[in-house]
């Protein structure tokens, strides 16, 4: 069995779990309902300081702009600084080539939207062009909800994308358990 975790060799019982709590929050994700239209969730959006927000944002058009590494390893400096800013703590996050999952919690200065704005532009501003789509996915997590498996989640996009049979093969994640 392939080795889906990071780090370190470990078993194929471990590579087991790892793919069922992958599933099993694929599963929960995919059994909320319908959802209402983007304009409808931003008139409810709320934030809360501590909160812990798993964001995802997509570039324009999905235009695969974080296949270049240069462009990619700009946006993680970006949540870099936005930690250092403590705007927001960085749990989890990875960097597909046309969009960011970031596992975080809201710091106490900013709320949510202007964190989110803070990244897009930040970054596009480094990168020298408009990359984002307007607005975001996010969704905050509930005391139930298992952190490190939805950390997995995050984590193994490039996987279930086929971008790397490993998650250790590719550069552009990180996660504060792995």
């Amino acid at each position: 069995m392939t080795d889906t975790t990071v780090g370190s060799t470990v078993g194929a019982t471990h590579s087991r779990d790892f793919n069922q709590s992958n599933r099993d929050y694929a599963s929960l994700l995919q059994t909320q309902g319908s959802k209402p239209h983007g304009k409808e969730l931003r008139k409810r959006r709320h934030s809360i300081a501590g909160q812990i927000y798993l964001i995802t944002t997509v570039t324009q058009n999905r235009r695969p702009v974080f296949a270049d590494l240069f462009a990619a390893r700009l946006l993680v400096q970006t949540l870099r600084f936005e930690q250092q800013r403590h705007t927001a703590d960085t749990l989890a996050y990875v960097v597909m080539p046309d969009h960011l999952h970031w596992l975080m919690t809201l710091g106490p200065s900013q709320p949510l939207a202007k964190v989110v704005q803070a990244i897009k532009a930040s970054s596009a501003k480094r990168i020298g062009q408009p990359i984002w789509q307007a607005g975001y996915h996010d969704h905050a997590l509930r005391k139930e909800e298992d952190l490190q498996a939805v950390a997995r989640y995050v984590i193994a996009n490039p996987l279930r994308a086929g971008l790397v049979e490993r998650i250790g093969d590719y550069p552009h994640w990180d996660a504060i358990w792995f």
